[in-house]
């Protein structure tokens, strides 16, 4: 579980790695160089002391989600690829981190003996979690975003502690700031016409996640009216 303190993100490393190793044979590398050095260095990328958030914890739970909804992805390697990699490079007071951590991709995997399409798709797909709005049809899209926003359909306790994170990640944000940017975020993903794009996802995450953005968003309301009459 990710608390969102540094140095308490008890996610397991070794089944990570694992699962690492797994994930490049079955996307087709050549076996030279290894991948063991690669998950060290995206292992170390994901637990850098700025992440309260996007840590390792996150990646396995993203993971995780993949898993649940692979049978929608047309090419499920590519997915858990890209999940690997879509917050590989991530700074709160940056707004390039998907095009870095895509870049990263395209450098990484044809090293690891990858193939020009397959990688080319994981770009496509980190790129593709700057708006979490895939193209009608686009399977790998919508496996990968719906599992990275299915954060949003926890109960109460897993949403609470998510947002807790989320606002330590951007703790150099001053609060009257944070809460105009987050109010905005919140909007945005509530004006969507659909949350989640696979059938798995917009059976039973769609109406809970919907719920606890708008129970933020009220709750941002009400901190903000306290603070107009303090």
């Amino acid at each position: 579980m990710d608390t969102g303190i540094p140095g308490t993100d008890t996610t397991d490393t070794t089944a990570l790695r694992a699962r690492w190793r797994a994930t490049v044979t079955a996307a087709g590398a050549s076996g030279r160089p290894g991948p063991d050095p690669y998950a060290d260095r995206l292992l170390a990328a994901w637990a850098e002391p700025q992440r309260r958030y996007h840590t390792t914890a996150h990646l396995a739970d993203v993971l995780a989600r993949v898993d649940v909804l692979a049978e929608h992805a047309d090419d499920p390697a590519a997915v858990e690829l890209a999940a690997w990699f879509h917050d590989a490079v991530y700074r709160p007071d940056r707004s390039e981190n998907e095009e870095r951590s895509a870049a990263l991709a395209e450098r990484a995997l044809p090293e690891l003996g990858i193939d020009p399409g397959r990688t080319a798709e994981v770009a496509r797909l980190v790129r593709l979690t700057v708006t979490h709005d895939p193209a009608p049809g686009d399977a790998n899209g919508e496996v990968l975003c719906d599992a990275d926003l299915a954060v949003l359909a926890g109960d109460g306790a897993a949403y609470a502690a998510y947002a807790a994170a989320v606002r330590a990640e951007y703790g150099f944000v001053p609060d009257d700031a944070f809460r105009t940017g987050r109010a905005a975020v919140l909007r945005q993903l509530l004006d969507l016409p659909r949350l989640f794009r696979t059938p798995y996802g917009a059976a039973h995450w769609e109406a809970p996640a919907r719920a606890n953005l708008s129970a933020e968003l009220d709750g941002l309301a009400d901190r903000t009216d306290l603070t107009d009459l303090t």
